[in-house]
């Protein structure tokens, strides 16, 4: 193996790695080059310090070494033990390593990275479904770049190897229609029915088809302001949210300012001085009235009350006084507006509230802002993400962006005003769940989450991205506030335990394992029975979920949203602990379960495995069907006679004699009459001809006896046998005519109006002989 050596600078004076002796003294072009350098004396440098080339043999490898890869490599690829890594998961690396797996390291230029700023891949299987903010560098910090390295060698030796085990952080980074069925990948195709904003928006709405559970009470109201039916239910939403937030407004007035909304209003006039109370000024009673007819209404409709209503008729509101209504509750509300006699309403607005909680599971988070979180689809980790509390100014944001509206990428979700704070601070939970199946469904349930803060005091007056969203990535750039509580996390960041013991210290601890557990693991499982059939499953896949919630006041949580591929970036001492363990546990429930039922699972706890069901055979959009073609009889090229000729037929027809013996008169021409049989009404006589013969063959034709008015003629004795045998076959014939009369839609339908094709000559007589010389069949012209 040959190597291009350079030298090195030291101390100013360039060096070489070689001793000098096995330097070439003399390099080609050096002449010119000494005369380049001479044009610029302060650049001339001694000769030695010119850059110079030479080959030179490695030493020998270390046989040792080698024979140990390769008896490595040969036992991985015996067990399909070759794995991919693409992306920050040095933790998953590792362990790999430690179970006998080698690596077949990917192109450090992968076409697959290229992928991350691709629109096309941005779509619903996950352009917002990741939330790993990049901050792990260490993609490929593990890496030995030494040519020796033991991992390094064992790569090159398996790099015509098969993968079977893919670990990429995109799920669109694997071609999964050319896996095998052993090959496994940590992803599953079509994902983004629930990993994205608009595809958990919209699963959810068909919960009603999988359980009685309402999704209205785990998962906050959420539209797509790109479609316009859904922006037209948004407007709605907003006014008859406005309605209950002012009849909140009015009992809590009477019954006392609460303590958030005094703390509120004092930050409001210390952070906005140009934006005071406007106390002085006073607003009537019947912005009041319109508020409980407006909810009385909603109710009416829930109780299908309006059934009997006309679909044309006005609206109870025009336009115009929705207008003046929504500016009167900015006033009451943002501005301070004080209603006039309000405290004779706080009992039927209270009223009006219980009856509005049984259809309003979420009455009592709505709070009395109207804040509405509104949330591009295309991106991630808190980007783009804003807080509005003015209908105007969400429909304008909405329409600046006309290619969001194109794809219906807008998602505006209700923001719970009211939920539960540490220290007065806001924080989330992210929650790990793990998915090994889809049919039969099977999820693993992580014990351990981690409690993300805001770094700011909670308000519904601010509407800052740093006091509402609780993102590393985003509270990572903001300064804590100054008068912030000594007793939160520097880092922002609380494990479940450190959430349990504040909550054992104010009497609570019992409701985490009765309400905060229960209830996240509820909302998973019917949010995963939701998109069932959406996802493309497979059986050698698996997937690592990240599930955001937001507790109430009742400790009761919320499911925010879901992240394909959480980050594992280790940020925090909190996330340096759990993130590492998180990733070992997922080996051992896809690797070490799969050989061992028995295997440790870790902090995984399995809390749902659904019942097999059997899938039909997918079969294509393709559908065969089958059955026998019906075609009409094509003419036949003999002679049509019509029925209104047969009389004529009947009357030219010479008499038929009895006798088994010809006049000789009859006989002097000696060849074969034509006898004509009388025609009656309904039926005739056809001879058998090739046009019919196909249909004959197929469908049984119904056939009639001979009536009285085409008699059948007198055969001599000797033929009586033949007549015989043939008259018998008349009446079996003619018993199972009977039996297909039964069914009048029978194809052999014939109607009066068919033509009497091919008539032709039943009997002929030659040599004092009768003789039948067709099989005829008569067909009942119905």
């Amino acid at each position: 193996m040959n190597l291009i050596c350079t030298e090195k600078k030291v101390n100013g004076n360039v060096k070489s790695d070689l001793p000098h002796s096995s330097m070439p003294q003399h390099m080609p072009g050096s002449t010119h080059m000494h005369t380049h350098l001479n044009k610029h004396p302060q650049a001339v440098t001694p000769l030695e310090s010119r850059v110079r080339c030479s080959q030179v043999s490695l030493p020998a490898l270390n046989l040792d070494r080698l024979r140990m890869a390769k008896a490595l490599v040969d036992k991985a690829v015996k067990e399909k033990k070759v794995f991919s890594i693409e992306g920050p998961y040095p933790v998953v690396r590792a362990a790999l390593r430690a179970r006998g797996w080698v690596e077949r390291q990917l192109p450090r230029s992968s076409p697959w990275g290229n992928r991350h700023g691709d629109p096309a891949a941005e779509g619903m299987d996950g352009a917002d479904s990741s939330d790993d903010d990049g901050t792990d560098k260490g993609q490929d910090g593990d890496r030995d770049d030494d040519a020796y390295d033991m991992h390094a060698i064992m790569s090159r030796m398996v790099r015509n190897e098969t993968t079977y085990l893919y670990w990429t952080t995109r799920k669109d980074a694997v071609d999964y229609q050319s896996l095998k069925k052993d090959q496994m990948t940590n992803h599953y195709a079509k994902a983004g029915s629930f990993t994205t904003k608009v595809g958990l928006c919209m699963s959810l709405r068909n919960l009603q088809w999988f359980d009685s559970t309402d999704p209205d009470t785990f998962f906050p109201r959420c539209y797509r302001l790109g479609a316009e039916d859904e922006k037209h239910a948004f407007t709605e939403d907003f006014r008859r949210t406005a309605c209950t937030s002012l009849l909140s407004y009015v009992v809590e007035r009477t019954g006392g300012d609460r303590k958030e909304d005094i703390c509120n209003r004092k930050q409001m006039q210390g952070v906005d001085k140009s934006h005071k109370l406007q106390s002085n000024e006073r607003l009537g009673a019947e912005v009041i009235d319109t508020a409980l007819r407006v909810c009385q209404e909603y109710l009416n409709s829930q109780e299908h009350s309006d059934i009997d209503m006309l679909s044309d008729s006005p609206p109870s509101l025009s336009e115009q006084q929705w207008a003046d209504f929504i500016q009167s509750y900015y006033l009451v509300i943002h501005d301070g507006v004080i209603i006039e006699g309000c405290t004779e309403y706080a009992e039927r607005c209270r009223s009006m509230l219980a009856r509005m909680q049984k259809v309003c599971p979420q009455l009592g988070t709505d709070g009395l802002s109207n804040i509405w979180i509104i949330k591009p689809g295309a991106l991630s980790r808190g980007r783009g993400i804003v807080c509005m509390n003015r209908l105007d100014e969400v429909l304008r944001l909405v329409d600046s962006d006309p290619a969001l509206i194109k794809d219906s990428k807008w998602v505006v979700q209700k923001y719970l005003e009211r939920p539960l704070l540490v220290h007065g601070t806001k924080f989330d939970l992210r929650q790990w769940f793990l998915v090994t199946d889809w049919n039969p469904l099977t999820v693993w349930f992580y014990d351990e989450c981690y409690l993300r803060f805001s770094t700011q005091p909670f308000s519904t007056i601010r509407l800052d991205s740093s006091v509402h969203l609780c993102n590393n990535s985003i509270q990572k750039h903001v300064q804590p506030c100054v008068g912030r509580d000594p007793s939160l996390p520097a880092e922002s960041m609380w494990s479940c335990t450190d959430f349990r013991s504040w909550l054992a210290a104010s009497g609570r601890s019992r409701l985490w394992e009765e309400v905060v557990l229960p209830g996240m693991r509820r909302a998973v499982i019917q949010m995963l029975l939701t998109v069932q059939d959406s996802v493309e499953p497979r059986r050698a896949s698996f997937e690592l979920y990240g599930a955001d919630f937001i507790l109430g006041r009742d400790l009761h949580p919320w499911l925010l949203e879901v992240n394909a591929s959480p980050t594992m970036a280790p940020s925090t001492a909190v996330t340096a602990r759990l993130c590492p363990a998180v990733q070992e546990d997922t080996l051992r429930v896809v690797l070490d379960r799969r050989h061992d039922r028995n295997a440790h699972t870790g902090g995984f706890q399995l809390i749902y495995k659904q019942a097999a069901v059997d899938v039909p055979q997918y079969v294509g959009v393709n559908l065969l069907v089958e059955g026998a073609q019906i075609r009409r009889p094509r003419p036949s090229p003999c002679k049509t006679f019509i029925h209104s000729h047969s009389e004529a037929l009947r009357r030219s027809r010479p008499a038929l004699r009895t006798s088994g013996h010809l006049s000789g008169k009859e006989n002097q021409t000696d060849e074969v009459k034509r006898v004509w049989p009388s025609v009656s009404s309904r039926k005739v006589t056809m001879e058998r001809s090739p046009t019919f013969q196909p249909l004959l063959d197929k469908r049984r034709r119904r056939l009639d006896l001979p009536s009285s008015s085409c008699p059948l003629p007198h055969l001599p004795d000797r033929h009586h046998t033949s007549y015989t045998r043939l008259h018998t076959c008349y009446e079996q014939a003619y018993a199972r005519i009977k039996k297909i009369h039964r069914h009048p839609l029978s194809l052999n339908y014939v109607r009066p109006s068919l033509e009497i094709v091919s008539v032709r000559p039943v009997l002929k007589y030659s040599q004092g002989t009768h003789t039948q010389t067709a099989h005829n069949h008569i067909i009942n012209q119905l």
